[in-house]
This record gives structure tokens, sequence and C-alpha cells, in this order.
């Protein structure tokens, strides 16, 4: 499916009246634009940035029920994850996988407390179990993890969870709504809600903003899935609301794939202040995080705190036989989570607030749909549909998301960079097919090429130099560096497949120049 900027610009019609209007282009908002438009709802979204821009391509690229999660006895979250992930798995095979993971322990007691709490995660997936959690003996935890710390190593936990392409799969869910016939727009900012004579939500009205071009949409309901930017929308609704989420940062730094030295995954319980901590091999290299700190400020591009950058390593240094150090460190992002504020108590607490999604509807009809997760983006989307359906008087459809096929869906594996492409990886092979000269590797350290390039402006709406080497590939968040020398090539190759000129290069290479600053130490 070909996503054009230009055919959705078109779409835009004064007279016409959608059912559905989505605000947010991240995991949520995708996520109601496929349940929306399967259904066969008419429905536009906009997004004021790039598609999965903000926490959605930010995250630990973990599709799980939340282990951590079992541990506070919030079994409604987990199972309900669980089912998600296994779903996921069976619609978008193409982007998604396996993943083992490995709890050393330094203790009999603890070896089998996760032993017993793993056992009951694996049962409560039921049919829709992706392995089994066994016991290792010491020996084997250093087959699967040769980098582990040795000392006072009891053997450990191997377990089974899933693993994902955060942006590359908010691409395809921004595919497959525009085949069921979605308005999808991305760099179009939200600057009013309009309500009719009783107060009700009627439309909205958006930017364009590469064009600045104003333009309004009437609408039977709007959603409001901004994530983080939830309770700016809800103040367009209402000046004197007061903000529902508090956010909460987690940071991450990237690693060469040598600091865990095999294909499995460490998983750290139980940290020097209770929190976990994961070191995940992604795309050739090693993520190591997540972090959890409250914040009171939310931004687009926040940038990990020096306290949190230290925790990690430390944590690792801890746990792994000749740890990275910073001089290691091969990118740094943060995403931050939208979680659901706390009424009274701790408000620096993050392990009361809410990690589960929550569905409102304002007295103007405004709905919106914040917290959740990932890993239930599709179940996000079937609540907040159903209640769409109510709000705009829409006829009666049911859900059709749960055996839905994603763009790309193919059951084929490579151990290649391809792999994310699914059964668009034919076609982009194809260009390569007709100019050899588009097979040309984009960085001597990765396996990108421009027909890559060409693809993602054609077929994925990519507009700016960021949305290709953050999103459309993985190249910022897994080397800065590499990005930033990159960056040239791809902005030149954009300027052609775009229509762009010398001007709009020398702005784009400027831009993420700025950029990279906040993905390096």
């Amino acid at each position: 499916m070909k996503l054009s900027r230009n055919e959705a610009i078109q779409n835009l019609k004064d007279d016409t009246l959608w059912d559905v209007a989505i605000i947010g282009g991240g995991a949520t908002g995708l996520g109601v634009a496929v349940d929306a438009a399967s259904r066969g709802y008419k429905t536009i979204l906009v997004e004021k940035y790039d598609f999965a821009k903000g926490t959605s391509s930010k995250s630990t690229k973990l599709v799980h029920g939340g282990v951590r999660y079992l541990a506070n006895g919030d079994i409604k979250l987990v199972l309900g994850a669980l089912h998600e992930r296994g779903l996921l798995f069976k619609n978008a095979p193409h982007v998604s996988s396996t993943q083992s993971f490995v709890i050393p322990s330094y203790s009999f007691f603890n070896k089998m407390k996760f032993l017993i709490g793993l056992k009951l995660y694996d049962w409560m997936a039921g049919k829709l179990r992706i392995g089994k959690s066994v016991l290792l003996s010491k020996d084997e935890v250093l087959q699967k993890l040769p980098k582990i710390n040795t000392t006072n190593l009891q053997g450990g936990v191997l377990y089974f969870d899933g693993q994902f392409d955060d942006a590359r799969l908010a691409v395809n869910l921004a595919q497959t709504a525009a085949s069921y016939g979605a308005t999808i727009i991305n760099y179009a900012e939200v600057n009013s809600i309009h309500k009719d004579l009783n107060g009700k939500v009627i439309g909205l009205s958006f930017i364009d903003r590469e064009t600045q071009t104003a333009h309004r949409v009437k609408a039977k309901a709007v959603v409001n899935a901004t994530g983080i930017f939830v309770d700016d929308i809800l103040k367009l609704d209402t000046a004197t609301h007061k903000n529902l989420v508090r956010p909460s940062q987690g940071a991450h730094i990237v690693v060469d794939k040598k600091f865990l030295g095999g294909q499995d995954a460490l998983m750290i319980p139980e940290t020097s202040d209770g929190r976990v901590l994961f070191g995940v091999p992604w795309h050739e290299h090693v993520l190591l995080g997540t972090t959890d700190t409250p914040i009171n400020e939310h931004q687009i591009e926040p940038r990990p705190l020096e306290e949190e950058i230290e925790f990690i390593l430390k944590t690792a240094n801890q746990y792994l036989e000749n740890a990275p150090t910073r001089a290691d460190v091969k990118s740094i992002y943060a995403g931050l989570r939208p979680l659901a504020a706390p009424k009274d108590g701790d408000s620096n607490s993050t392990k009361e607030i809410s990690r589960d999604h929550k569905l409102i509807k304002s007295d103007s009809n405004l709905i919106t749909i914040t917290g959740g997760k990932w890993t239930t983006y599709r179940k996000m989307g079937e609540d907040t549909v159903n209640m769409v359906a109510k709000v705009g008087n829409l006829p009666e459809v049911a859900c059709k998301t749960k055996h839905l096929e994603i763009h790309g869906y193919t059951t084929e594996k490579t151990n290649t960079h391809w792999q994310v492409y699914g059964s668009d990886a034919i076609e982009i092979k194809k260009l390569i097919a007709s100019d050899a000269s588009l097979g040309q590797k984009i960085h001597p350290g990765f396996e990108n090429v421009i027909a890559e390039i060409v693809w993602s402006c054609q077929n994925e709406m990519a507009l700016h130099v960021e949305d290709f080497l953050s999103r459309r590939t993985r190249m910022l968040l897994l080397d800065a560096q590499a990005a930033k020398e990159s960056a040239p090539l791809v902005a030149k190759v954009m300027a052609q497949t775009l229509g762009k000129d010398q001007a709009w290069i020398d702005q784009e290479l400027s831009e993420f120049e700025t950029l990279v600053k906040n993905y390096t130490l």
C-alpha cells in the first residue's frame, strides 16, 4: 500500500463529513485508525510530527505481558497484554519475533521465586504461549550470556517474550489503515476543536506544516490519541482542564552486541532501587534500559538525564564482565510514557501510576484514549472505536482487527535487515534490479541501501532526513555518529525523489545535526 501525502491532502474536501477524525499518529492513534477503517468507517488521522515521532519509536522494543506487573499483582493487565502479544505475532510476524531472556540468579531462593513467577506467566498466555520457562545451571547461563558476571552466580531462569521494531510497525499500521480507505497525514498540527451550539464536538482545524495551509475537518466523532500530549488537546476542548497525564521518562543506551556476546537477552528483575533493567539484542546492537523517572514537563525530543545514563552503566557493570563505559555508547534515547497522573500520595512514584489504558468521553463528546503500551495498541483501538460508534451514532460493525494481517505480512524469516520490510522487501529489490546504483550502501557500517531512501519517500510518507534515519530505518537510535555521517547522502537522494532544492538540503542537514546531539553523550 502506497502512502501518498499528496493524495491524502487532496481527499480534504470542505463538504466531507468524516465518521471519525483521529488526532495523533503514534501507536494508539494508528491502532484506532486501523480498527475504524477496517470496520468501514470513514476515517482521517492527522499527526503533528511524523508517525511514531514521540514515545512510540522510543520504546524498549519489547512485545510483552509485563513480568514486573505480575510481581505487582496486576493480573488483569498481564493477561490482556499476553493475549495481545500473541495476536501481534500472528498479525505482523515480519516485524515481531520471539526473544529468549535469561535472568541470572545469585541466590537459590531468587532462582526459585523467578521460576515460579515465570511458570505462572507462561500459563497465563494459554494457547498463545511462545516458549517454556526453565531453570538453567550456572554453566548453561554462561553458555547463553558469555559476558555475565560469574561471582556467586547460582544459575538462572530462561523465559520467552516478544520483540519488535516499533517505528516500522507504526508505518505498517498507517499503510494498513490507508489500504482500508483511511486518509493519513503526517506533519499536520491541530490548532482548534470545533463545536456546535450545544457544545458538542463536530470537527477540528489543522495546519499543514509543510505548506502552512489551513484545513478544516468535519467529523461525527473526534479522538484525542496524542500520548503525552493529550492534555494539550484537552485544553483546546476545555481551557480550565487539569492534567490527566504525568509523564515518566524511560532512558536507553545502545552499545555494540559484543557486550552481551550471544542471542539471548539479559533481564535484571531487581536493580539497586527495585526497577527492572533489560539488555536486549536489537538490529545487531544491544539496547540497555529502561529507567522509569517521573518528570514534570513533556517534550517531543526528550534527552536521557545524566543520572539515568549513569544508573544504566553502573547496573550493567554489576552484571557484565568488561561492561560498556561511556566511550562505548553509540546512541542514547528517551521516551516519555503517558501514565495516568496520581490523584494523591507520592507524586514521584511511578509504581502507583496505572499502566493500563484509560478511555474518557468529555462533556463535549471529545474521546480521549491514554495510557497503555505498544503491546496492547490493538485492544486500545478496539475499545476506542466501540466508543466512537456510540458517540458518532455510526452503524454497528464488529471489530475486525483480532485476525487482521498488517501491511508487509509474511511468515518468511530472514536474518537480514530486509526482515522488517516484510513483503515490501521484494518491491524494494525490484528498484535495485532496475537501477544498480540504488544498491549502494548508505553507510559502511550498515546494510541499508539507497533504494530504501527512494522507497520510503515514495511509499512510506518520509518527508525529512530524520524520518528516514530515525524511523524508516533505525540508524539514529543504533549509532548516532553513523547517522550523522549518512545524512548528506540521504538528504541528496530525498531531495531528488521529492523534488527539493539545495536550500532544502542545507536546512535538513542543519536540523539533523542539531538533533543528533540529543542522541550522543
